[in-house]
């Protein structure tokens, strides 16, 4: 294809994700932060079913990383009514939790006197 031809092809499917992400945004399945697109189909799973339909969709689990990411989370929460998987687990350490990949968090947002997993962590 000529360059011309790739910068029309190229715009004709920038132009399509743009609708169909406004589509989803409209019906509260997706929120963006900091580049990262966060989706949900709004159904309730198990954990380890939830990891899986995040692989599928060739994403992983949420694990917010800052305030912003923490926020895009909240947001399906608080829409919902309901909690959220994260991407973290506790650690061989009682009350220290980690990455599932075993690494270290890097931010955490914890209630007082949480995580107790009594689900208001």
């Amino acid at each position: 294809l000529t360059g011309s031809e790739n910068g029309d092809i190229i715009r004709q499917l920038e132009h399509r994700i743009s609708r169909l992400e406004g589509v989803l945004r409209l019906n509260k399945m997706i929120t963006e932060s900091g580049g990262k697109i966060f989706a949900t189909n709004g159904k309730s799973a198990d954990f380890d079913a939830t990891v899986e339909k995040c692989k599928e969709a060739g994403g992983s689990i949420a694990t917010p990383k800052n305030p912003g990411e923490n926020d895009a989370i909240l947001y399906f929460v608080k829409y919902f009514n309901t909690y959220a998987y994260l991407g973290i687990k506790q650690s061989l350490i009682p009350g220290k939790f980690q990455l599932l990949n075993g690494a270290r968090l890097s931010y955490t947002n914890w209630y007082s006197n949480e995580p107790s997993g009594k689900g208001e962590e």
